[in-house]
């Protein structure tokens, strides 16, 4: 992250559970990334709402010791994802921190203002150019490949590229994520380099095709998912590339259908998105995906992404890791793969949604739900945000 030179303008003001209010001189930005200073420690947030120099910041971690007056750090960047060779096997929480990583490093209790890389920036991989000097590309278009586990990894222009770039020079070998394999250069003739990994923001959806024009093209649901299972196939049939509710009171084995789902179903890819679970079945599922057997060679996590906040974590943080687990989705969807995303459970990322509007002290929502505030509402009723993201070849 860049982060702005701090100044004593950029002050809290006032602390209301997980959301804290900062007043600065500075230009504040919606979305954007900010940092609370308690001690030694960053409190990592992000910026909900600006009114005038005001700003409501939404803290992704536990706000204790957090006073008025404290210092803020503003970014002008975007909650993002790395995204590139790696994922795979990966156990992320909901900012995409490696837990074992952090478990190597602090222990197992999380400790405050900590984060690690999300991708080892230590690991070596083969890479294969699949352009040559001269080819002219735009956003999406892959320039080589790497194999990760039994996939062959695309690493691609990166999405954010306006228009179309010429490539000035591309390498074949061994390789880290932030090592430069190859060199770009624009229509202004601005050069830059690319590497096996980019960042995107996870609030902006990655779109289905990218197309000269830049603008995106979404692509309907016109085929089932095949999961293998006769209940599912025959009465409850799920399009790929469309979304699927699977209700049920605690213990109903709803965690189970899943699990089979994706151990058997013709997804590629499986993203499972831990949203506020207990602590004990996120870890009995982690360790039945860590040594259940899969169906095609290997074993499950080989292809399995888990993005992991439990109940026991912050409750800002519930958000942030379903559109984490969104994006990560959408980048193995780029490659043409089937991805499987589980959002376990969406009624505790609405319960954490309605919290934060309490917090932020908005009105209900007209449709009708008495505790259920703006925020709330919409991902308890329709959850717009959520279908919209996962059409197109993600199966949900």
């Amino acid at each position: 992250m860049n982060m702005q030179n701090s100044t004593p303008e950029t002050r809290v003001t006032g602390v209301t559970g997980n959301i804290v209010r900062i007043e600065s001189e500075a230009p504040i930005m919606k979305n954007s990334v900010a940092f609370v200073h308690v001690g030694n420690a960053q409190l990592k947030g992000e910026v909900l709402r600006v009114q005038n120099r005001r700003a409501d910041l939404q803290i992704f971690e536990e706000t204790q010791g957090v006073r008025v007056g404290a210092q803020v750090t503003l970014t002008k960047d975007l909650l993002s994802a790395t995204l590139g060779p790696g994922l795979l096997g990966m156990v992320y929480d909901g900012l995409q921190n490696p837990l074992e990583a952090l478990a190597k490093r602090d222990g197992f209790f999380l400790v405050r203002g900590e984060s690690v890389a999300p991708l080892d920036t230590t690991q070596k991989w083969p890479f294969v150019p699949g352009r040559k000097a001269g080819d002219r590309l735009h956003a999406g278009d892959a320039i080589g490949t790497v194999q990760e586990r039994r996939f062959v990894h695309k690493i691609m222009v990166p999405f954010g590229e306006p228009g179309e770039v010429e490539v000035t020079s591309i390498r074949q070998g061994e390789f880290t994520v932030n090592e430069p394999v190859a060199h770009i250069r624009d229509a202004a003739g601005r050069q830059r380099e690319l590497t096996l990994s980019q960042v995107w923001p996870v609030r902006r959806p990655l779109p289905e095709r990218l197309v000269r024009s830049g603008l995106s093209e979404r692509r309907y649901p016109i085929q089932p998912l095949t999961t293998t299972i006769r209940l599912v196939d025959t009465f409850f049939p799920i399009a790929l590339g469309g979304t699927a509710c699977i209700p049920g009171p605690f213990g109903a084995g709803k965690t189970v259908l899943q699990g089979l789902m994706a151990r058997y179903s013709m997804a590629d890819v499986v993203i499972q998105v831990a949203c506020g679970e207990r602590a004990g079945e996120v870890l009995e599922t982690i360790s039945d995906f860590a040594t259940m057997e899969d169906p095609r060679g290997g074993l499950l996590m080989d292809r399995t992404v888990v993005i992991c906040n439990t109940s026991s974590m912050p409750v800002a943080a519930r958000e942030a890791s379903i559109y984490m687990g969104l994006t990560l989705g959408e980048y193995y969807r780029q490659m043409g793969l089937n991805v499987l995303l589980i959002a376990d459970s969406t009624s505790r990322w609405a319960q954490a949604m309605r919290e934060t509007s309490g917090r932020l002290e908005e009105i209900p929502g007209d449709e009708g739900f008495r505790p259920i505030s703006t925020r709330g509402s919409r991902a308890l009723t329709s959850a717009p945000e959520y279908c919209r993201r996962t059409m197109g070849q993600l199966a949900v």
